[in-house]
């Protein structure tokens, strides 16, 4: 299986930096994506930011200039950066990865359990 472990949320002041960890298990799976998703109360999960196999790298219209994702080169674990926190920046953070079995062709997307990110004015 999948499976992902998110850390470094917390509660912080506008204008301020966090870094969030994602650390990726994958026995037996090839992981074709890594990305942050974050959803606010009442809305809809968002992209964020999400890196390739071939190190092409997408971030969502919000992220663009203060967010940044990295991997620690393995892809055993994925960050995000995340500079100049905005209060609207409140969210649940979660870790994705969109990986398929070995010798099988199907993509499935898989979650961690997400890791709450507070901005308070």
């Amino acid at each position: 299986q999948v499976q992902l472990v998110e850390s470094g949320g917390g509660l912080v002041q506008a204008g301020e930096s966090l870094r969030l960890t994602c650390v990726v298990s994958r026995s037996g799976f090839t992981v074709d994506v890594l990305g942050w998703y974050r959803q606010a109360p009442g809305k809809e999960r968002e992209l964020v930011a999400q890196i390739t196999g071939d190190n092409r790298i997408n971030y969502g219209d919000s992220a663009m200039g203060r967010f940044t994702i990295s991997t620690d080169g393995a892809w055993n674990t994925v960050y995000l950066h995340a500079n100049n926190l905005k209060p609207e920046d409140t969210a649940v953070y979660y870790c994705n990865a969109r990986a398929r079995r070995w010798g099988r062709p199907s993509l499935n997307d898989y979650w961690g359990q997400g890791t709450q990110v507070t901005v308070s004015f």
